[in-house]
């Protein structure tokens, strides 16, 4: 195995190609301690140490310290890691290790996300944040079961409501045009269009869309 290239990253961390494709990130200590240098061979121990006891604890430690400032998705950690130069091996054996102390469960995250929120976003958007996070429908749909059985509510109507009144909307003198841009921000807000119909229509308007 050759070592065809060393890509610097910061002052402290190089990317390392070996045989032309990417390999790991490490640290400049790293690279003295196992004599990686660009052009030269890499022996298959010092591979084998990197890739089975170097980039694993620190990917544990990595995973560990950013779960000390605050909850993360599985996708969301996983990301974290890649994005710091794990190969995907690793970055599958931090969440692993993470994941067998409960420091990681999707579950309570959405749970907790949806109590967090529920006051003030509507459920589309509540769902649709959840998804983009990486938070499987199926374990969306079971928070949203556990979250009604701890009696979570929504109000949407309420919600509705008082975005009218922050935004100054008055459904009776707004003229059409007023209408659909009210229309049109409520939606974005993922209220159910029915709802937004009702809040924004005028009791003298009973047609418009």
């Amino acid at each position: 195995m050759k070592v065809t290239q060393i890509e610097e990253v910061s002052k402290s961390r190089s990317r390392v190609y070996i045989d032309e494709e990417f390999a790991f990130v490490l640290y400049k200590g790293e690279l003295r301690s196992f004599h990686i240098r660009e052009g030269e061979e890499i022996s298959a121990e010092d591979y084998s140490s990197i890739m089975e006891e170097v980039l694993p604890r620190r990917a544990k430690l990595r995973a560990m310290n950013l779960l000390k400032s605050r909850e993360y998705t599985v996708k969301q950690l996983h990301d974290k890691l890649r994005d710091g130069g794990y190969p995907e091996k690793i970055t599958v054996q931090a969440l692993d290790y993470v994941g067998s102390f409960h420091y990681t469960d999707d579950l309570r995250y959405a749970v907790s996300f949806i109590q967090n929120h529920e006051g003030n976003r509507s459920r589309r958007r509540i769902e649709q944040e959840l998804l983009g996070k990486g938070i499987d429908r199926t374990v969306l749909e079971q928070a949203w079961a556990i979250w009604e059985e701890d009696g979570g509510c929504q109000d949407e109507s309420a919600m509705i409501r008082e975005l009218i009144e922050k935004k100054g909307f008055d459904r009776e003198a707004a003229d059409q045009k007023e209408r659909q841009r009210m229309y049109g921000f409520l939606m974005r807000k993922g209220f159910p269009a029915e709802l937004v119909r009702r809040a924004v229509l005028s009791d003298r308007d009973c047609s418009w869309e």
